[in-house]
């Protein structure tokens, strides 16, 4: 039998990857455009969109900690619950759990009969996955969120400081703007292929909100810049 391709299994990772490496291009591009917008000479350029980017890494590594820790606390929060429950009523936990797979399309019977046969299984590993939604997949990793958002931030980020480095400043927020397109879609069709999705509604979505944020941060550079003459 030919194997079939899933990639939800790949949701956690790609998910804290691609929202970094998005992140990493973006805010880093749009700061130096912000800053070169303001007529800023190419040394205030690169340590503005340095700085943006070691904030911007840390600030994700520990914001994506933060969230995926609170999912833990929650899902040991409820599987605890769950155990007490099963503990001083396991008769009305089995018909809950018969429940389910009756809402699913089997049978009373053998909705009833599957209840049992995972009970005697793993208890606790039943009602996790098949109530309350808890599996081996879609379990919080809180080390491996920040560490792959820090990390794929860092690795975008470079990207706008690289053209910051070697690009002509009179020309930098062309350039940034069109590279960092270039990024952005490059990010778009990577995700889209790693997931098994739509590449061309990954570039569109990507495309157009990667403008709208960099035509902002040029607006307010060209705002600061006329209120200082």
């Amino acid at each position: 039998m030919k194997s079939e391709n899933h990639y939800i299994n790949r949701s956690g990772w790609l998910r804290a990857v691609i929202l970094g490496a998005n992140d990493g291009i973006l805010s880093t591009a749009s700061i130096v455009i912000g800053v070169a917008a303001a007529n800023s000479s190419r040394e205030e350029i690169i340590v503005a969109g340095v700085a943006g980017l070691v904030a911007g890494a840390l600030s994700m590594a520990a914001g994506e900690y933060v969230s995926v820790s609170s999912q833990t606390d929650i899902e040991i929060a409820d599987l605890e619950r769950e155990q007490i429950e099963l503990i001083e009523s396991p008769e009305e936990e089995l018909i809950e759990l018969a429940k389910i797979y009756e809402q699913r399309g089997l049978s009373p019977k053998l909705a009833l009969e599957v209840a049992k046969e995972l009970t005697q299984h793993n208890v606790l590993e039943a009602h996790a996955r098949d109530e309350l939604g808890i599996n081996e997949i879609t379990q919080a990793k809180p080390l491996e969120a920040a560490f792959a958002s820090a990390l794929a931030f860092t690795f975008g980020g470079a990207l706008p400081i690289l053209v910051a480095v070697f690009g002509a400043v009179p020309q930098m927020i062309v350039l940034q703007y069109s590279f960092a397109i270039i990024f952005l879609v490059s990010l778009g069709v990577l995700s889209a292929k790693a997931g098994g999705s739509n590449v061309y509604k990954a570039i569109t979505r990507i495309t157009f909100w990667g403008t709208l944020a960099m035509g902002f941060t040029a607006l307010i550079g060209y705002w600061f810049d006329v209120s200082g003459i």
